[in-house]
């Protein structure tokens, strides 16, 4: 192992918060538990680092084993990376193909490498058919650079990979060919869908988050649920605001559902128009380019906040299509133009 290999394992251990430590190289597989148990894993860091490293040399660990072993560390970390989405699909009456998956990681990475000299790629099995896949760019005359890698989520037998934003974006268009071949489909969009939260966009693509996530307060009945009121207040007051919280509890479960939400962090809003008047003249009245206006929404779990309006008292029920339509499109990505 040279010292290009040992300082890239150095550096991605010593990213690995010392709680999850124990938990990632056992989910890595590569030093056995009898290696880890010569380990004092209550020293200072950088000395456990030393040790870990030195544990890889005498095992001769790879370039390969490394990138492995980052492909952990994100997966415990999907969140702390922005996740774009793809789809693809086949041409006019196409045939489903039979599936190999490693078939499509040859393909995958022979487009690369004939396309780029130097790129290194990694590939890691997870749950549900899916594979991770890390990729170090380099140029034709630079090497990979190890410590900005680009990441691929690819779902066996399905037209959706998700991908990391990378700072590339000249690399995109070979990324999209070498998913697109390599799946066996014929084309592929990015889809106006972003988050943080990769579990999160895998349900709306998939239509999962109605299914899979767990429901809350389903059982109780809506007659039953606290209506916050006042006990003094005039009994006819409350017999209409207990009829209109029914009402916005009712449509709101309608529309969202009685389940947990997608988590998304935003939902920007590009609005395109021309300026319309009934009065002849003024500054607006002969430009020709339209108005641009662009509104974003962001909370931490903007879905779960958007539900929540109504009922607080804060919107009225129901909200605007645009705002309540975000899973069932698959968008967060919103252009609005004049029809």
């Amino acid at each position: 192992m040279d010292e290009t290999v040992a300082e890239f394992f150095r550096r991605t251990i010593l990213k690995i918060p010392m709680t999850e430590m124990m938990t990632i190289l056992k989910a890595w597989n590569f030093l056995s538990e009898n290696q880890l148990q010569t380990v004092n894993f209550r020293q200072r860091k950088e000395s456990l680092v030393q040790d870990l490293v030195l544990l890889c040399q005498e095992k001769h660990a790879s370039l390969n084993d490394a990138a492995l072993l980052d492909i952990v560390y994100t997966q415990f970390h999907r969140h702390q990376k922005v996740w774009d989405v793809f789809q693809m699909s086949k041409g006019a009456g196409g045939d489903t193909d039979l599936f190999d998956m490693e078939q499509f990681k040859n393909s995958f990475k022979k487009i690369l490498q004939r396309a780029l000299k130097n790129v290194t790629v990694s590939f890691r099995d997870a749950e549900e058919n899916a594979v991770w896949i890390r990729i170090a760019w380099g140029t034709q005359y630079r090497k990979p650079n190890q410590y900005k890698p680009a990441y691929v989520v690819y779902y066996s037998q399905t037209p959706y990979a998700f991908t990391s934003s990378s700072q590339l974006k000249s690399n995109l268009p070979l990324l999209a060919q070498a998913l697109t071949i390599a799946s066996k489909h014929h084309q592929i969009v990015k889809m106006d869908l972003r988050s943080r939260y990769l579990d999160s966009l895998k349900a709306i693509v998939f239509k999962q988050y109605n299914q899979t996530f767990e429901t809350h307060n389903s059982t109780t009945p809506l007659q039953e649920r606290s209506l916050g009121l006042d006990i003094n207040m005039d009994s006819r007051i409350i017999h209409e605001n207990k009829i209109e919280k029914e009402r916005v509890q009712r449509v709101t479960q309608e529309i969202f559902g009685d389940y947990p939400q997608p988590r998304l962090e935003f939902a920007q809003y590009k609005l395109e128009t021309k300026f319309k008047s009934d009065l002849n003249g003024g500054i607006l009245a002969d430009r020709e380019e339209p108005l641009r206006c662009l509104v974003k929404f962001s909370s931490p779990h903007l879905l779960e906040a958007l539900k929540s309006l109504a009922p607080a008292g804060i919107a009225d029920a129901p909200l605007s299509p645009l705002l309540t339509c975000i899973p069932n499109k698959g968008m967060n990505y919103f252009k609005i133009r004049d029809k």
